[in-house]
Formats: C-alpha cells, structure tokens, sequence
C-alpha cells in the first residue's frame, strides 16, 4: 500500500469543482447527461451607442427571419420580441453537437426622454438588426453665436 501524503484542501477542492459543474448543468440546461441536444431559452447580444443626433441599437439576430422579429415602443420602453426557430433538415438524432440556441427572446430597454418615438426605424441586414432612434429636435445640442457687443448696446451709467 502506497503512503499518500494528506492535503486538506484536495477535498474542498473536489467538491468546489462538482458544485461549479453541477451548476453549470443547470444553468445550461443539461441537467443530465443525455440531455445534450435540447434547446435552451437564449437572449441576442445588443450594442446600443449615441451619436449627437440619435440613439443606435444593433442587436445580432443570425438565422431570424425579419417576419419572425417585433419591435415594439411603449411609455418610453424599446422591447424587442422574437424566435430562432430550429430547422429540422437532419433527424435530431443523427446531430453530434447543437451550440446555437433556439427558441423565443424577449429583450426590453428604457428609453430617454429624449427620443422621438415616432421616428424610430429599424433595418435588418446580414443577421445584425439594427434601430435608429433619432432624438428630439428641440433637445438638440445647438450651438449660440457670441455677439461683439456694441458701444450702442452698452448699459449708460
């Protein structure tokens, strides 16, 4: 019999890794082994920047027919609604591996008050839905000129 020499902390190391993918297994969705090839709820990434005249969102949407996506504007909230469907073309048993996700996503964000939700567009092209919410006119920056002040405009003491 060999002699192993005692670590403490091997054992709290084992059960951190099977806590860490036991959790894993749930949150993905493979609580069992077998279950490999199931579909999973899923959310597209979003970019969303400013310029001066507008507000940009890009959401990534690959495989999404534009019919199968809704945009809606609502007391000042963008929320974007939709499903990745899974083409059956091969028997699900005769795949290896499924990594895409599938299935519904709902995605809302709260808008400023500076959008004019009226003039809100939106344009899809190459997987990448993209919406353009321009901002309020009378809440556009606006430059103001200096005037020369004249000796005519001068207060009289």
């Amino acid at each position: 019999m060999a002699i192993i020499r005692w670590d403490p902390f091997r054992d709290v190391i084992t059960l951190r890794e099977r806590m860490n993918r036991m959790f894993e297994d749930v949150v993905s969705g493979r609580a069992e082994e077998g279950k490999e090839l199931t579909t999973s709820t899923w959310a597209p990434s979003v970019d969303i920047f400013e310029t001066e005249k507008e507000l940009v969102l890009t959401a990534e949407i690959p495989g999404i027919d534009e019919k199968d996506v809704e945009i809606k504007v609502e007391d000042n909230t963008l929320s974007l609604k939709g499903e990745r469907k899974f083409e059956k073309e091969t028997k699900e048993e005769n795949y290896h591996r499924i990594e895409r996700s599938y299935g519904s996503f709902y995605r809302a964000f709260t808008l400023p008050n500076s959008i004019d939700p009226e003039k809100i567009q939106a344009t899809h092209e190459n997987g990448v839905l993209k919406i353009t919410m321009p901002k309020k006119d009378e809440l556009q920056p606006r430059k103001v000129k200096i005037l020369k002040a004249s000796a005519a405009d001068k207060p009289k003491k």
